[in-house]
């Protein structure tokens, strides 16, 4: 299951997240979105379950909890949406 956590505190790191959840099982994937121009991050990140009983135990857990200075948003990823390459 792919967890959305968003309202991160800009100094979380991929190891900050992939700590938070690994409590709950096992963790495929962490990853903080930095952007590409700048390279920080965009505050918000992924983290990649592979049981999905443990990924609910894990957003149902967390959401809200505070992880560095803030309190994250956690919560099931929605399939991203294809962008159109063309602009009106």
């Amino acid at each position: 299951m792919n967890i959305y956590i968003g309202n991160l505190d800009y100094e979380v790191t991929d190891a900050d997240l992939h700590d938070a959840f690994s409590e709950f099982g096992n963790v495929n994937k962490a990853s903080v979105i930095m952007d590409k121009f700048s390279g920080r991050s965009k505050g918000f990140g992924f983290v990649e379950m592979s049981n999905s009983e443990e990924a609910n135990e894990a957003i149902s857990s967390l959401n809200e909890s505070k992880l560095g200075s803030r309190n994250i948003k956690v919560n099931e990823a929605k399939p991203r949406e294809e962008r159109s390459s063309s602009r009106y």
